[in-house]
């Protein structure tokens, strides 16, 4: 990294590229996101501006479900290393080069379990899921942007108490069928969860997410180590 990126954050390194630092001004100044971000914690903010970044959808400011519990714990999970397991190989495409870049947490995706098949009345992703979770080293964070039938095995199985709960879940399965009904059910679970209601949601989305949280995880490690994780 240039050494004009380090003294931009006052001898901090930089992870992010002139034009995404632009971008982020440029939402923060739509009317409607600028109300949505006053009420929001600075960590919060980060969560929605990169979601609003990756989609181009300022809307998603109304459907974004991220308490500031849910933010400050899977920031301090993120730091402390944990594996991150995701439902497809893109989101963990996505996530693994931020993660390199700043606390080097595991990266993989259920699919490097999963049959070759789908199960009868099941899918790839879904004893994916049940395959990663019954192996050794448990994910401390989980993203689900594309399988809500991935989502519902790794509820089933928490709630069950065959696996511990991860730190944290970012459900945001995309599309129409067994979407809803999987996100109510993350939201009845009492995990620690980040969500989009409704329809919306996809593999780059679950992966700006995590990807704000190491961000902010790094930038706060790294300009003030001796601060508690989690108190942006």
């Amino acid at each position: 990294m240039s050494n004009a990126e380090t003294a931009a954050l006052g001898g901090v390194p930089s992870l992010d590229h002139p034009i995404f630092s632009e971008s982020l001004r440029l939402i923060r100044q739509l009317p409607g996101t600028a109300a949505a971000l006053a009420s929001l914690s600075p960590l919060q903010q980060d969560v929605l501006l990169r979601l609003i970044h990756s989609s181009g959808d300022p809307g998603l400011a109304a459907d974004l479900v991220c308490p500031a519990t849910a933010c400050g714990a899977g920031l301090a999970a993120l730091a402390a290393g944990v594996p991150i397991l995701t439902d497809t190989a893109m989101a963990a495409a996505a996530v693994a080069p931020m993660a390199r870049r700043t606390f080097a947490n595991p990266v993989r995706s259920v699919l490097d379990w999963a049959p070759e098949q789908a199960p009868a009345g099941s899918t790839r992703t879904a004893a994916g899921m049940a395959a990663a979770l019954a192996g050794p080293g448990q994910p401390g964070v989980v993203l689900i942007g594309s399988a809500p039938t991935a989502l519902e095995v790794l509820l089933e199985l928490v709630a069950a108490g065959s696996v511990p709960a991860p730190a944290l879940v970012i459900g945001m399965p995309v599309g129409f069928v067994g979407v809803a009904e999987s996100k109510r059910h993350l939201a009845e679970s009492g995990l620690v969860h980040m969500r989009l209601e409704g329809s919306k949601g996809g593999a780059g989305l679950v992966a700006a997410a995590c990807n704000a949280l190491l961000r902010a995880a790094w930038l706060q490690a790294a300009s003030a180590p001796s601060a508690p994780l989690g108190s942006s």
